[in-house]
C-alpha cells in the first residue's frame, strides 16, 4: 500500500501539533504544581521531563526492550 506525500505531510503536521499541545499542557501542569517557580526552573523541569519521560522510559511501545540497532 502506497501512501501519498500529502498524506504523510498531514500526518507529520498532526503529530507536530499534538506534541506542541502536550508541551503547553505539561508546562501548565508544572506551573500549577510549583506556583512560585521561576521561568528558568520551569524550563529546566520541562526539559528533564522530556528527556526522562516518567512511565515511558523505554518509549511508548508495548513489549520488551531490545538493543538497537538489531544485528
Amino acid at each position: 500500500m502506497s501512501v501519498s506525500h500529502e498524506t504523510l505531510a498531514k500526518r507529520l503536521w498532526t503529530a507536530n501539533e499534538l506534541f506542541k499541545t502536550a508541551f503547553v499542557l505539561k508546562r501548565l501542569q508544572l506551573r500549577r504544581a510549583f506556583p512560585g517557580i521561576s521561568d528558568e526552573d520551569l524550563t529546566r523541569r520541562l526539559g528533564a521531563w522530556l528527556r526522562e519521560r516518567p512511565g515511558a522510559e523505554h518509549g511508548d511501545g508495548v513489549g520488551r526492550v531490545i538493543p538497537w540497532p538489531r544485528r
